[in-house]
């Protein structure tokens, strides 16, 4: 059972025994599901996933668009072998 309709709060056992009831909030609002008293995973609609993995453009394009682009920075690589900086 939900902790609070405000929260969207569930343990695992009242998530189990109302899950019809999780997946109809969650076409409206992400319901958080927890294990041993931790936040563990939320489930959110399909078109909430969707429009929050949806791919935004490229990695050439998102490195165009940089501020960085174009200020010539001066960036030291440290040149030690690996595990050297481990010890």
């Amino acid at each position: 059972m939900s902790t609070s309709a405000i929260e969207d709060v569930w343990t695992v056992a009242g998530a189990k025994a109302r899950l019809s009831e999780v997946i109809e909030r969650a076409q409206n609002e992400p319901q958080t599901i927890t294990r041993n008293g931790k936040a563990s995973v939320v489930v959110v609609s399909v078109e909430e996933w969707q429009r929050k993995t949806e791919r935004r453009g490229s990695l050439a394009e998102f490195l165009l668009k940089s501020p960085l682009r174009g200020s010539e920075l001066d960036l030291d690589r440290v040149r030690d072998e690996p595990g050297e900086s481990l010890l």
